[in-house]
């Protein structure tokens, strides 16, 4: 069973990833947790500060608090509501990114939401989530949540050690889909100083697993292989991408290489990454 986790930005009307997480939840069979974290006052004491401000600083973080914890049974209930029979609700205080990588060590999926106007603000703040937090995480655009579905995925493959580990964290949402398509790119050769006889084949891995899967080329790529990767999934009409999210360096992984970083910021679609 999945044990879904929602970084969930408001509490006073549920946003998109706790709409997306809780029917993905209810769909799977899994359990939720929604997740709200808000700063510690100390982090937003300016610098010469008096200790009248510090006291104001504190109490508003005391009211925040208080109403946060107060929205568990309504969390709870609307879960429940959504088919979900085990939901939990908890409220954190410190750093969004570190305490979400704490929580995390207890779950299987992350969903966070790709929100210009509130906490991910730049695709650097997301990619440093995704980089960090050790576990495969949903983003969902910026637009309304419809009804999920997982009837068509689509896959972004090209061999890569991080695709790999995408594919294998998706397979329970991939066994739900009646059509299955992987795009495939220029092979990605990480590991030239070994071989194997005979290579991995993702196609034999999904058959495995009773998933089949069609293939395509991944053409256009002149135009940039993001751009081309988000037209193909479009034209199948996909109700998820799965694909590895790559760092541009192993010294400089809390960017994302541009392709991670096109599709994260333009996709109209909820895309599963796993670095």
């Amino acid at each position: 069973m999945y044990d879904i986790l929602i970084n969930t930005i408001d509490f006073e009307s549920w946003p998109r990833a706790a709409q997306y997480g809780t029917q993905l939840a209810g769909l799977m069979q899994a359990s939720v947790t929604g997740a709200y974290v808000y700063p510690s006052p100390l982090f937003a004491t300016p610098s010469f500060s008096t200790p009248e401000l510090i006291d104001v600083l504190i109490e508003a973080a005391r009211t925040l608090e208080a109403s946060a914890l107060g929205a568990e049974r309504s969390f709870i209930a609307w879960a429940n509501g959504m088919g979900v029979e085990h939901a939990a609700w908890v409220v954190g205080q410190g750093n969004l990114s570190d305490a979400l990588v704490q929580i995390a060590c207890w779950h299987d999926l992350l969903v966070a939401e790709r929100n210009p106007d509130r906490t991910w603000a730049t695709p650097s703040d997301l990619a440093s989530l995704i980089l960090t937090v050790g576990l495969p995480c949903i983003v969902v655009p910026p637009r309304p949540v419809q009804a999920v579905s997982l009837s068509r995925i689509a896959i972004a493959w090209n061999g890569a050690p991080e695709v790999i580990r995408a594919v294998h964290a998706a397979l329970p949402l991939l066994k739900q889909a009646s059509e299955v398509l992987l795009l495939r790119g220029a092979p990605n050769e990480t590991f030239q100083e070994v071989s194997w006889k005979p290579p991995f084949d993702i196609d034999a891995y999904l058959n495995r697993h009773g998933i089949h899967a069609r293939s395509q080329d991944l053409a256009g790529a002149e135009r940039g292989v993001g751009e081309a990767l988000l037209e193909q999934v479009g034209r199948f009409h996909a109700d998820l991408l799965v694909m590895g999210a790559y760092g541009r360096s192993r010294f400089s992984e809390w960017a994302l290489g541009g392709t991670t970083r096109h599709v994260l910021w333009n996709a109209q679609l909820p895309v599963l990454f796993r670095h």
